[in-house]
């Protein structure tokens, strides 16, 4: 694990990062290697990779913290990317993978709701890919906006969104 985040920040071949961060994501799917993905500060290597120029590089990277976004120290590192996530779904090709990658990951991260208040101000946007997006977008975005509506806080905020 330590040699593939070396890698990632070793390469600038985006064949090579792609693979890292699959394996990297697939690691993610046991537990004990969650937490030594990110003793060995894996989470800010591989969420630096969401600002790629790459959209298969982008996409590779949600899924890897998507899988990591599993615990919940994981997530408080995980959460100063939430903005950034948001903007990835947003400017996304509509019903991409990277798109859907990117709405996963958010709904990992929205079954508390402790950063709800960091997806505010994508609100608008959920509404517009559940009215715009292909059913497995759809699906995907009831996920997250039922996780927002389970917040009385976000009541306010859902109810008064521009679509």
């Amino acid at each position: 694990l330590q040699k593939l985040i070396h890698l990632l920040q070793a390469t600038d071949d985006p064949l090579i990062q792609e693979q890292a961060l699959i394996t990297l994501s697939n690691s993610a799917a046991f537990s004990v290697n969650q937490d030594i993905i990110r003793n060995l500060d894996g989470l800010s290597v591989i969420g630096g990779m969401l600002s790629d120029c790459v959209p298969k590089v982008k996409e590779k990277a949600l899924n890897a913290l998507n899988n990591l976004s599993m615990n919940i120290k994981n997530q408080e590192e995980i959460q100063v990317y939430m903005t950034q996530v948001c903007r990835n779904v947003e400017s996304a090709p509509l019903n991409s993978d990277l798109q859907l990658a990117g709405l996963r990951l958010l709904t990992n991260m929205s079954v508390t709701s402790d950063y709800h208040h960091k997806m505010i101000n994508s609100i608008p946007c959920f509404l517009h890919l559940l009215s715009e997006g292909t059913e497995r977008t759809q699906l995907q975005v009831l996920k997250v906006l039922v996780n927002l509506s389970a917040n009385p806080a976000m009541t306010r905020h859902l109810l008064k969104a521009q679509v």
